[in-house]
């Protein structure tokens, strides 16, 4: 009876970890992407004269923003008469 009771709690904790994985794989996929595109924007950022003159803090503000999708195209001024 004892036998019955270990094999069941096992097969509980099999299924439950088996769920517990299977929700959080995505979301470990997504951090690693996340993770991948702040890498590669500070270092291209890096390399950007303007932006070495600007505090880590602020690079690291302006790679969140980028890899956001919050950076919008400049708007030109033309003076055309």
């Amino acid at each position: 009876m004892n036998d019955l009771f270990s094999k069941i709690y096992l097969g509980f904790l099999a299924v439950g970890f088996t769920t517990l994985f299977i929700q959080l794989s995505p979301i470990s996929k997504q951090a690693s992407s996340w993770n991948r595109c702040l890498k590669k924007t500070s270092d291209t950022l890096s390399q950007v004269k303007a932006v070495e003159k600007m505090n880590d803090e602020s690079k690291e503000v302006l790679s969140v923003m980028i890899c956001n999708g919050a950076v919008f195209e400049p708007k030109f001024k033309t003076n055309t008469q």
